[in-house]
């Protein structure tokens, strides 16, 4: 399609009063009033003679397999024109079809018949983005005429959890609090692993002690215990319609899923077994627990397919499933969220059962924005009614909290943004006691 560009339609807007006031005061000459609007129409084909003929472009449209959440990536454009030596200006962009930002236009000049171009895409949730055709416009060299094509492709790019640094991060409390993998694989801990036995020395806890080798010996003995691997690790997540509140422009279930990774990775590096599930108003998924550096991938997949539903969470049936599902002792930690005191009864009790059997790590996300609304000075009365309704739901989230560690679950309520670490020291205090 062949439009006029502003610039040519001013143009032959202003020949239009020309050839009328020719008319009006010459009407014996009319045919010359008809030369102004003929020229420019001559100029504007012109123009759209000059321009890269649409029959002889070479069109290549390129999108990543993959993409992070959360991470702009881009579409790679290119344009060849063969035997075109002219120099003319292109402007594309792409057509998405998902959760995605809207993508800006993206200009560039075609010089020697090439032209590349890389059009930015954001993604704002997982799945699949797809890409069915690319917009593009070319001026011709005289800037009165545009040509408008679409481009079909049909590209798919698979949004996956945001996984960038992960690795760095995970190596970084490696090396500080020294997991397994390298030449040993004993950690010495409150563990339920006998290691050695050494001598009795001050501040050492008399809860160790060995007095049959003691006696045998005729010194105080102590025994030193290593912290145990072959846990089993599973990580639930809670799909339901409060994990997609978003928190920092990012869902909070996209927050738990890259925290859930995290901490699958180094357990998977500290010998653990890890396994997952989701749940929502029922049961998604489950993913048997494995053991690993490969695993690490399936658990990857697994995140990846969990999908965006705005539905109740059902607790009674996905912690139930879950428990008839694990067939020994382990650490699960659940991420969730709730909001009123009906939900956080039905999780108490759901959670009570579990509790018995397994070692529960609760975690939520807590939302920075009421703490804001607390600490605000209040102007008006709306803002004092907001302060005051903000301090007593975080109040009754407390009280909440409190119950169910007095189940026995261990609670962590923390920013997003500082999740995955506090996660992981978390699971790293566990192993240290033996607790599991």
């Amino acid at each position: 399609m062949i439009l006029p560009t502003p610039r040519g339609a001013g143009i032959f807007a202003l020949s239009l009063p020309l050839s009328l006031l020719i008319v009006t005061c010459r009407p014996g000459h009319w045919p010359a009033s008809l030369c102004f609007p003929a020229t420019v129409l001559a100029l504007m084909l012109a123009d759209a003679c000059l321009m890269p003929p649409r029959r002889r472009l070479e069109i290549k449209v390129s999108a990543p397999a993959r993409l992070p959440l959360g991470r702009p990536g881009a579409i790679g454009l290119s344009v060849d024109c063969p035997g075109w030596e002219g120099i003319s200006p292109f402007d594309a962009i792409p057509e998405l079809e998902g959760e995605a930002e809207t993508p800006p236009s993206r200009s560039g000049t075609m010089r020697r018949g090439r032209l590349e171009l890389e059009l930015p895409v954001r993604p704002r949730r997982r799945g699949i983005l797809a890409v069915p055709a690319v917009q593009l416009r070319w001026r011709g060299p005289l800037g009165l005429v545009d040509r408008l094509f679409r481009h079909a492709c049909g590209l798919r790019v698979e949004i996956v959890p945001n996984i960038r640094g992960l690795h760095k991060e995970a190596l970084r409390f490696v090396a500080e609090d020294g997991l397994p993998g390298g030449k040993s694989r004993n950690r010495p801990g409150e563990g339920g692993e006998f290691d050695r036995l050494r001598d009795h020395h001050r501040g050492m806890d008399t809860r160790f002690l060995d007095w049959k080798r003691s006696a045998r010996h005729r010194k105080l003995l102590g025994k030193e215990f290593r912290q145990e691997q072959n846990h089993q690790i599973i990580l639930g997540i809670d799909a339901g319609r409060l994990m997609l509140e978003p928190l920092d422009g990012v869902p909070r279930i996209d927050h738990a899923i890259r925290a859930a990774l995290m901490l699958g990775w180094i357990s998977l590096r500290a010998g653990d077994l890890v396994g997952g599930c989701c749940f929502g108003a029922r049961f998604r998924g489950f993913i048997r627990p494995g053991r690993g550096p490969t695993h690490f991938s399936h658990l990857q997949r697994f995140a990846a397919g969990m999908e965006y539903r705005a539905e109740e969470t059902n607790f009674t049936l996905g912690l139930t499933e879950l428990d008839s599902r694990l067939k020994r002792r382990g650490l699960v930690v659940l991420f969730s969220e709730f909001v009123d005191s009906i939900a956080a009864e039905l999780l108490l009790e759901s959670l009570r059962p579990l509790a018995r059997r397994h070692l529960v790590v609760f975690v939520t996300m807590s939302d920075p924005w009421l703490r804001r609304l607390i600490e605000a000075p209040p102007g008006t009365f709306r803002q004092a009614a907001e302060a005051v309704t903000a301090n007593a739901f975080l109040r009754d989230r407390a009280v909440t909290l409190e119950r169910m560690a007095r189940l026995g679950a261990h609670c962590l309520d923390t920013p997003a943004s500082g999740l995955a670490p506090a996660l992981l020291n978390r699971y790293l205090t566990i192993k240290q006691k033996g607790l599991l």
